[in-house]
């Protein structure tokens, strides 16, 4: 079956979410009330509707109830966001995922009794700065309990070495989840290097000075890790 989804904002946030559950082959219903907004993701996805999402009767017009779930990503307007949530909540749509720009947003949205809350800004906010802490570090996804899933180039003083030499997990405490590795390969004719995922790393893998390492851990762990190495 059809995955069926409702954005309601399509600012850049809520634009990007409707884009890629279309193009992952979801059904979308893409909502704002700004016109040019709908006009310009009309051809992308499913159904684009210009509408006040504060306004049940246009909700109820649309059977925003029958939908899978209902992302609420409204970013300037948040008496907006949390009318257009109550008015969800009293519909008893299945699944809620609402934005919440700040701490007190999520604490407000919590005593409503939605469980699903994204924070980009927080989340950017926290990419963006550990990068600048950590010049090696080219991505960064925060997860629960201070663990995080980063990618960083291999660090100077372990390459040439094998999994098992680093010792990532006896010294570390670190899982390593891939690594990236570019390969000459023609494309169009020509010779390139194009970036791959190795797999699943064996102990006896070599690291090489361009590979790129995926690591889970704890935040303390993995910058031990990159400041020893470096």
């Amino acid at each position: 079956m059809t995955n069926r989804f409702a954005v309601i904002g399509l600012g850049q946030f809520g634009e990007s979410i409707a884009r890629t559950l279309s193009d992952s082959g979801a059904e979308v219903l893409a909502i704002d009330i700004d016109l040019d907004k709908v006009e310009a993701i009309k051809d992308d996805v499913a159904y684009a509707v210009a509408l006040d999402s504060t306004d049940v009767k246009a909700l109820k017009a649309q059977n925003i109830q029958d939908m899978d779930a209902i992302v609420v990503a409204i970013g300037e307007n948040f008496e907006g966001l949390l009318l257009t949530t109550v008015l969800l909540l009293e519909l008893e749509v299945e699944r809620i995922i609402a934005r919440a720009a700040n701490a007190q947003q999520r604490m407000i949205l919590e005593k409503m009794g939605i469980e699903e809350i994204l924070s980009p800004e927080e989340t950017v906010g926290k990419t963006v700065a550990e990068m600048l802490l950590h010049p090696n570090m080219k991505s960064f996804l925060p997860l629960p309990d201070d663990y995080e899933i980063v990618e960083i180039n291999t660090p100077a003083r372990v390459v040439d070495q094998t999994i098992s030499e680093i010792g990532l997990r006896e010294k570390y405490n670190l899982n390593l989840i891939t690594v990236k590795r570019l390969y000459d390969e023609k494309v169009d004719g020509q010779l390139q290097q194009v970036e791959h995922i190795i797999g699943v790393p064996r102990a006896d893998t070599f690291l090489k000075e361009t590979d790129i390492m995926i690591i889970l851990g704890k935040s303390k762990d993995v910058n031990k890790f990159i400041e020893v190495n470096k």
